[in-house]
């Protein structure tokens, strides 16, 4: 039986990272593989950890001791060894000596400072430079970070290091055509950067079973009805994510009243997330609200599995303003599960999975402006038949981003390394 050793810094479900392993894993094991984890820490205790399937070993090196728990995946065996983020290059450099590795590039690891390839100044823009020394120029001027030299240069070497160790995985993989080609302009052997057909981590568990998602008809997934069967009183936008500076909630709010009077319909607008800009788009959407009649705008916090299913069925449309280059938006292809058409901007990684006409509408992303968005939301949403055709194609899109396409990719590349090997 292959034996394959998934790494991440947590065993902890922090973020999407986690969200994916929590997913692929138990996929590996049902398809026969022999998967085990191996993490640095096992933090926060306040979220839950990645499951793993009955019997399958997981060792940490904070509980153990790294050289412990090294020695102990040495002593298991791997095949293969499948990493997605480390933070300290000392100890990733002792993992690829136990066996190959093929590394999953969620984000800007090893190709920006801070990691978030975005200039913040004079406006907020992605940044397409690549990653050098002369990025220590312009990240003070562009406030590309916060203000410590110290941080900076102490984040410049840790980067500089990351992208040293990626030449010495056997495969890099990605989830978009934006990652893959960043990765090849960094120096990446081309013919070892993969982009894989991601999959989307649906709240709703049944739809996460490969076997019904490969199988989905082309048909309406939740609850909500077609357009063209509604007389509509008003049009509900939805927002959800993480609010902060980055997720473009400013140029969102400011472009609501024109979208309200280029449609000439009232809107229902929820933001659903949390984050250190909440206080200021709340401000911003009282400002909005008093100033233009028929604008509704709700803040509602994070939302739960239940609260989400019912929002994505009552939505017309979700919009994606971020500001920065989405290594993926996953976020929209998730609504597409619903039918739920996307306006954003055309920044990284969305336009993989974002088509013109098709699932929804891109908005010029260099720069971002309050105009390019209403002009993508509007073209969603004037037209009943346009909207109505969108809902479909938002269904379809989705339904190849499901999780047996990417583990066919997956297992291929694992194949491919091994043989090679």
């Amino acid at each position: 039986m292959v034996r394959i050793a998934v790494v991440n810094w947590s065993r902890r479900r922090v973020g999407g990272v986690e969200t994916y392993l929590d997913g692929v894993i138990p996929e590996m094991h049902r398809r026969g593989l022999s998967p085990a984890f191996w993490s640095e820490v096992d933090v926060p205790a306040n979220r839950e950890q990645i499951g793993l399937p009955e019997g399958v070993p997981a060792w940490c090196a904070s509980e153990l001791g790294t050289d412990k728990a090294l020695a102990a995946l040495r002593d298991w065996k791997p095949n293969l060894i499948y990493v997605h983020k480390i933070d300290r290059p000392a100890i990733e450099a002792k993992l690829l000596k136990i066996a190959p590795a093929v590394f999953f590039a969620h984000d800007y690891y090893g190709t920006c400072i801070s990691g978030a390839k975005t200039f913040k100044n004079p406006i907020v823009m992605p940044c397409n430079r690549r990653f050098g020394w002369q990025c220590l120029l312009h990240y003070f001027p562009h406030r590309c970070g916060g203000w410590s030299p110290l941080t900076m240069l102490k984040l410049y070497r840790l980067q500089s290091k990351r992208l040293r160790m990626l030449h010495k995985y056997r495969a890099i993989v990605t989830h978009s055509d934006h990652l893959q080609a960043e990765y090849i302009n960094h120096g990446l052997d081309a013919s070892h950067v993969y982009n894989l057909s991601y999959y989307a981590h649906t709240a709703d568990k049944e739809l996460q079973r490969s076997d019904v998602l490969s199988s989905l008809p082309n048909s309406i997934v939740g609850n909500n009805s077609s357009y063209l069967e509604e007389t509509k009183p008003y049009f509900r936008l939805l927002f959800v994510g993480r609010m902060d500076l980055l997720k473009g909630g400013r140029i969102f709010l400011e472009s609501l009243p024109r979208v309200k009077a280029q449609l000439g319909l009232p809107l229902r607008v929820t933001f659903a997330g949390d984050g250190p800009d909440r206080q200021a788009w709340e401000r911003q959407a009282a400002r909005v609200q008093a100033e233009n009649e028929g604008l509704s705008i709700e803040f509602i916090g994070w939302a739960n599995a239940t609260r989400l299913n019912s929002l994505w069925a009552t939505c017309d449309l979700l919009v994606v303003p971020s500001l920065w280059p989405e290594p993926f938006g996953l976020v929209g292809v998730e609504a597409g599960l619903h039918k739920v058409p996307v306006a954003a901007f055309s920044v990284g990684g969305i336009p993989t999975w974002l088509i013109n006409g098709v699932n929804g509408y891109l908005a010029p992303g260099n720069p971002p402006t309050p105009a390019g968005l209403t002009e993508a939301i509007v073209k969603c949403l004037k037209d009943p038949v346009i909207h109505t055709h969108l809902r479909h194609g938002a269904l379809t899109i989705a339904q190849r981003f499901n999780i047996n396409n990417h583990m066919i990719a997956l297992l291929d590349i694992f194949n491919q390394v091994m043989v090679s090997n």
